[in-house]
């Protein structure tokens, strides 16, 4: 359990790291996001854990791997080319 947690936790970093060097303008502050995605991995290894039992390492990491991406997703921002969802050139009528 414990290099599960450890596991999660490191995969959850890399991806909040590979998420603020592609999208840096569109995620909120560095610190929000770098925290965000290994405590989203630790609580998708908990719950693979609880659900699949002790043997499955590799799938409990894809599980946090998988959280991680999504708690990521939730916080980015939209484009700048977009008002209000919907894109300017909708708007204009073009």
């Amino acid at each position: 359990m414990v290099w599960e947690a450890l596991g999660s936790v490191l995969v959850g970093l890399v991806i909040a790291l590979a998420a603020t060097r592609w999208l840096p303008g569109r995620l909120p502050a560095r610190v929000l996001t770098l925290s965000t995605g290994p405590a989203a991995a630790l609580l998708g290894a908990f719950l693979a854990h609880s659900i699949l039992g002790p043997d499955h390492f590799v799938h409990t990491l894809l599980a946090a791997a998988a959280l991680s991406a999504a708690m990521l997703s939730l916080l980015v921002r939209p484009s700048r080319g977009l008002v209000g969802g919907v894109a300017k050139r909708s708007l204009s009528g073009v």
